[in-house]
């Protein structure tokens, strides 16, 4: 045997021995892969994530929060209007229903109380009816007009027993216009209405409309002038009327409200407004004796001072010892500027008790009282018997 062909033997041998490990590493893979396949039947063999992208993507979802929601949001969810015969939708603050269409408004609660118009409370026509079902309230308003315009609240109640209370906070509140092609303003049975304007105190001047497209201005009836609404002084909302913020004297006077609408203009109720100058507190009285004690028979004098607001009115009165006996009442009422006679003024009470008796001893108080309250102030006099006088 050559040299040649026994290297070319060795070679086969080798290349025969790699072939072979080929073909069992081969057939060892298939078995392992059938074997996986016999442990998870029809599943696909899918990618693996890794943990940590895993653990982050479950954090991400379980931290997302959820947005909040205002409570007058919460409130407003439980109450919705019913049309088309159970087709629900829910309210926004204000509506509008056609003039003679049912109006009904169904409330989540278990029970609830309903707050409507002033004018409906009294009405009782049979044209509004209210049901409390085991979950929730429903109000029916039929055959309606511009009249029934106006605030309908549902409030939730809270229960203890047989004791009911509002849940104020939780109230749910709509505005439901009721627009009338004949009347624009909202029917009232007052040709004049008596309004106070307040110093400390914003007045308004209802004005209502029966449409939100109305357009509305203010005028004054003497001397005939529209009445300029900036926004600040005066302003104006269609669900509230004209609202004066800072009641002053030049806002007195008779004011009424104007609205159009296409074609039509209507003037409302007159306004007679009034000023008051409302004090910023009560008053606070200081009394004085001319003397704690004196004889019988000298003369007492006692007075009660109020330090207040130029132009504030306040009433003073007197309790004394007397009364009991039916004694007259003598005083004397003053009053008068002070710094410098804009700003503040002096109101003073004089009582005058001539030739004081044994009657006459024990308190005597001052009441004061303006548009705010009142407070009293006390003093005690005593009466001595008289002095005898010197035998001669």
């Amino acid at each position: 045997m050559t040299l040649t062909n026994l290297f070319g033997r060795k070679w086969r041998l080798v290349l025969s021995a790699l072939l072979i490990c080929i073909v069992i590493s081969e057939l060892a893979y298939c078995h392992k892969d059938a074997r996986e396949q016999r442990r998870r039947p029809g599943r696909k063999a899918k990618p693996g994530k890794p943990k940590l992208a895993k653990a982050a993507q479950k954090g991400t979802l379980g931290s997302k929060a959820k947005p909040k929601v205002k409570a007058s949001t919460q409130a407003q969810a439980l109450l919705t209007q019913v049309i088309n015969r159970g087709k629900f939708i829910k309210v926004e603050e204000k509506i509008s229903v056609h003039v003679g269409d049912a109006l009904e408004l169904r409330c989540r609660g278990k029970p609830v109380q309903w707050g409507v118009p002033s004018y409906l409370e009294e009405d009782d026509d049979g044209r509004l009816r209210i049901v409390q079902h085991e979950r929730y309230g429903v109000l029916t308003l039929v055959n309606t007009t511009g009249a029934d315009t106006g605030e309908y609240t549902c409030y939730p109640m809270f229960c203890e027993d047989t004791d009911c209370r509002k849940k104020y906070d939780k109230a749910a509140k709509v505005f439901v216009f009721f627009p009338d092609p004949q009347e624009l303003f909202v029917p009232s049975s007052d040709y004049y209405e008596v309004i106070q304007l307040r110093t400390n105190w914003p007045t308004r001047l209802p004005c209502q409309v029966t449409s939100p497209a109305a357009n509305v201005t203010l005028h004054r009836e003497f001397p005939p002038v529209e009445v300029a609404v900036d926004g600040t002084e005066i302003s104006f909302d269609v669900q509230k009327g004209f609202t004066i913020h800072r009641p002053r004297p030049h806002h007195a006077g008779a004011l009424y409200c104007v609205a159009s609408l296409g074609g039509l203009r209507q003037s409302s109720t007159k306004y007679m407004l009034i000023y008051v100058n409302y004090p910023r507190a009560p008053p606070a009285p200081v009394i004085q004796s001319s003397s704690s004690s004196l004889a019988a028979g000298d003369n007492l004098r006692l007075s009660c001072t109020v330090m207040g607001e130029r132009n504030v009115a306040v009433e003073i009165t007197w309790e004394y010892p007397g009364q009991q006996i039916g004694r007259p009442l003598y005083t004397l009422e003053s009053i008068n500027p002070v710094g410098g006679g804009s700003d503040g003024q002096q109101t003073q009470s004089i009582l005058l008790v001539d030739e004081v008796r044994d009657v006459d001893q024990g308190a005597y108080t001052c009441t004061a009282e303006n548009l705010q309250g009142s407070k009293s102030v006390s003093t005690t006099v005593k009466v001595l018997p008289k002095a005898k006088p010197p035998k001669p």
